[in-house]
């Protein structure tokens, strides 16, 4: 598994709108634009993922953008990953990909690291990073 830049970009968007948590602060993608040196198109994009999370508020005009819905801790940073990314497995044969999974002798390698890997994802929140 390979997190890209939509998966690092996505928990920094969400890491950026927790700034403002305590203030009731909306923040632009601009503002995280600027911030983080990333393309305010390519913040857009990510943006789209996001769209049907109810993560966040949004707000339009000088004074918009976005703030999130619930506290930094309410967020996982597996749930956030899984949204940009689409999914988060280590191989295809996990989630019912491969039609061969009941006699393949790895299996149970891959299975178990992607849980691994859930799991851990899966207990840290926005709030441990902030």
């Amino acid at each position: 598994m390979k997190i890209s830049t939509k998966g690092r970009y996505g928990l920094l968007i969400m890491l950026d709108v927790a700034s403002g948590y305590k203030e009731d602060k909306f923040i632009s993608l601009k503002e995280i634009s600027e911030k983080e040196n990333i393309s305010l198109k390519y913040l857009e994009k990510i943006m789209l993922n996001f769209k049907n999370s109810d993560f966040f508020i949004s707000s339009r005009g000088g004074t918009g953008g976005y703030k999130l819905k619930y506290a930094p801790k309410d967020y996982k940073i597996g749930d956030i990953l899984r949204i940009a990314e689409g999914d988060l497995n280590v191989t295809d044969c996990v989630h019912g990909g491969c039609t061969k999974a009941h006699a393949c002798k790895t299996f149970a390698l891959w299975r178990d690291l992607n849980k691994t890997i859930s799991d851990f994802l899966d207990s840290k929140t926005l709030e441990d990073y902030m």
